[in-house]
């Protein structure tokens, strides 16, 4: 279906754009910080949180409409908030044997688009998105459990900043290469011989977005742009707790496509009813030739095995460490990590999830430190930071899943216990599920190496409010032990914390060699579990945590190819 165009022509998208594409352009070049989108609630507008929680509010128990080709019937996927309410949203349930091919033909007029234009109508759904950020802060809030605040943030300028360095990387590598050239070759007294050549950008073909339920949008706009920016059409299949937020996006691009003269089926949803599971059926159709996925380590592995036909980009589970060897900021130190640990709950892929601690102990601003006293005083430091509980609610959020509940219940029998998880009552939502951390003690000796039978407990991601503090003999085992987790496990995330050069050096040379990415000495208001767009890349894709980073070129540059097309002169 094709649309005439209307007041969203290309000279409007260049006017309004432009400018936001080539500083986004300029902060990937300089790694500086910069952001379009803000994060303060109050930017947008007296009356937008009103109405922000009113749009929420009048979606629930309703049927979201979005009039795509092949709709069967209408899918309730049951989504509960972790807060206690049920959204009671129906979505339009699609044949894939009618979309995808609806999908395929809409392809052809958004290739011919070229790189620019397409860069500005993905700005333009950004835009809009933006618009709506406290609609979609209520709508992550209430599917992914995040406190409202993260939610404001992360799951909308935050998600929208990587969506467009996503758009900004693809537009860059699409436009390295020049849409035309003419070739000439000297031949000595004869005639040279020449050719014009052209060259286009072509799209592989139908992408998939396989979204997660803690982070939709923050983890599910890097692929849907890149993919969309390069020519592709997407299929968005959202995690069945945490579809709104994907929905929502759906609605968004849809219309902005109609709106700009190109066929809104670029862009279209896949919803599944309970206990379907159409991820892995959807993945193996030939249509889908990109699939971009977050989650659990086995159905990403499985997609990298058995969905030849796509190019898959997968980001899966980690052993995220931290190395503890020495500090001059001692209580700085304790107050940065027990924030990493209880922000969100620790429901974050990049959460320190084993602190390794000399047994012998480490020399701080405030004296020496042994094994028990640091890992007692971070505690103490969790307890001051957790004590109210309308703050420690604002911090936590709520427990996403069943699963994340049964991990932190059976983390009490792993080890002792040195701080023990309590339950946080919420003054908002009384169902709200809301736990701190806990941390057990364990011992980081080399015969957990020795084979899977011998492995301890925090060898495994155990993804929540769950961290280890990992006695070792030395900072030289420390680092052996975090090369060996990383080289074996994955990790999203590594920080260290030493006064000496000669470790900083060596904790390095380990993450440069593993392919890890470093944190060191964090003692401010930075976290190791936070990342900016434009600036830090979030994972390598060197480690077997992840296969790509957000964002680099190879995130975006497998999304399509040059074809040439050489004419004789």
């Amino acid at each position: 279906m094709m649309t005439e165009p209307s007041a969203l022509s290309h000279e409007t998208l260049t006017e309004r754009h432009r400018p936001t594409l080539d500083r986004a352009l300029e902060a990937a070049g300089s790694r500086g910080y910069w952001s379009p989108y803000p994060e303060h609630p109050k930017a947008y507008g007296e009356s937008a949180p009103a109405e922000g929680l009113a749009a929420f509010e009048a979606v629930r128990r309703t049927r979201f409409e979005l009039d795509q080709p092949g709709t069967d019937g209408w899918a309730a996927p049951g989504e509960v908030s972790p807060y206690g309410p049920e959204l009671g949203i129906e979505y339009p349930h699609a044949d894939p044997d009618v979309l995808l091919p609806a999908m395929r033909a809409a392809i052809p007029a958004w290739r011919d688009a070229g790189p620019e234009l397409r860069a500005l109508v993905c700005l333009e759904i950004l835009a809009r998105i933006s618009a709506r950020t406290h609609e979609f802060a209520h709508a992550v809030m209430h599917t992914s459990g995040q406190a409202f605040m993260m939610a404001l943030q992360a799951g909308g300028p935050h998600a929208q900043d990587r969506g467009l360095e996503a758009v900004a990387y693809a537009y860059a590598e699409q436009t390295r290469t020049p849409r035309a050239a003419d070739w000439s070759k000297p031949q000595g007294k004869r005639e040279p011989l020449e050719l014009s050549k052209t060259f286009t950008a072509v799209p592989r073909g139908v992408a998939l977005v396989i979204g997660c339920n803690t982070f939709p949008t923050w983890n599910g706009y890097p692929g849907l742009f890149a993919s969309l920016a390069t020519g592709n059409a997407v299929l968005v299949k959202p995690h069945p707790r945490a579809v709104l937020p994907l929905a929502l996006t759906v609605r968004i691009a849809r219309e902005v496509l109609a709106e700009a003269g190109f066929d809104p089926d670029l862009v279209c949803l896949a919803a599944e009813r309970p206990e379907e599971g159409i991820a892995k059926t959807l993945a193996l159709r030939p249509e889908i030739r990109i699939i971009d996925y977050t989650g659990s380590t086995a159905f990403g592995d499985w997609l990298e095995a058995n969905a030849r036909q796509a190019q898959v980009y997968t980001e899966k589970a980690g052993v995220n460490t931290v190395v503890v060897d020495s500090t001059d900021a001692y209580a700085a130190m304790l107050a940065n990590l027990a924030f990493s640990l209880s922000l969100y709950s620790g429901q974050m892929c990049t959460t320190p999830q084993n602190l390794l601690i000399p047994r012998d102990g480490i020399d701080t601003d405030a004296g020496h430190k042994s094994y028990d006293e640091v890992v007692a005083d971070l505690a103490a430091a969790v307890d001051r930071l957790l004590g109210d509980d309308a703050r420690a609610s604002a911090l936590l959020g709520a427990v996403v899943n069943p699963g994340v509940r049964e991990r932190l219940a059976a983390a009490a029998g792993l080890g002792e216990v040195a701080l023990a998880s309590r339950e946080v009552a919420n003054p908002d939502f009384p169902d709200a599920v809301v736990r701190t951390p806990v941390i057990v003690k364990q011992d980081g000796a080399r015969k957990v190496w020795e084979g899977p039978d011998a492995e301890a407990a925090y060898l495994s991601e155990c993804f929540g409010p769950v961290s280890f503090a990992v006695a070792v003999d030395s900072t030289a085992e420390a680092l052996e032990l975090l090369r060996r987790t990383v080289r074996e496990k994955g990790a999203m995330t590594v920080g260290a914390y030493t006064t000496s050069p000669e470790v900083e050096r060596a904790v390095e040379e380990v993450c440069l060699q593993e392919a890890a990415q470093l944190s060191l000495n964090l003692t401010g208001g930075v976290y190791v579990n936070q990342t900016a767009a434009f600036s830090d890349f979030h994972g390598s894709g060197g480690n077997p945590a992840a296969n790509a980073a957000l964002c680099d070129s190879a995130f975006v540059a497998n999304r399509f190819r040059i074809i040439e097309v050489r004419r004789q002169a």
